[in-house]
């Protein structure tokens, strides 16, 4: 296949309702964290950059930035994503089930409950 094609395939698969439903979520996410971002004392404007948030995100958890190279490999990544929800959800006062399910499973939902709620951030 040549490059066209492979653009051509992109196009079709990303267009469309799946795009859209993939866009909405994808602004869900954004502003659910942007309130996160803000909420732990960062520039809720990095929440929108996609590599960036994700580094930050592991810093509010309480790790280092540089743990976030870990979501690249793939076993490890999906593990290190369970820890990172967790400790999330433990900085801003939640427990294990809702940050397993609400900040791992269903983020778009979760972090618009942290950014939006009345939990409060704290580095301890």
């Amino acid at each position: 296949m040549d490059s066209n094609g492979i653009a051509d395939l992109y196009a079709s698969i990303f267009s469309g309702t799946t795009g859209l439903i993939a866009l909405v979520f994808y602004v869900l996410v954004a502003i659910g964290l942007w309130k996160v971002f803000s909420k732990a004392g960062y520039p809720g404007i990095l929440a929108i950059i996609p590599i960036v948030n994700i580094v930050i995100l592991v810093r509010i958890a309480g790790m280092s930035g540089w743990l976030a190279l870990l979501y690249i490999i793939p076993i490890v990544g999906f593990v290190f994503g369970i820890i990172v929800a967790i400790k999330l959800g433990e900085r801003f006062g939640k427990g294990g089930v809702f940050s397993f399910f609400l900040l791992f499973v269903f983020p778009y939902i979760g972090y618009l409950i942290l950014g939006f709620g009345d939990s409060r951030y704290s580095k301890a």
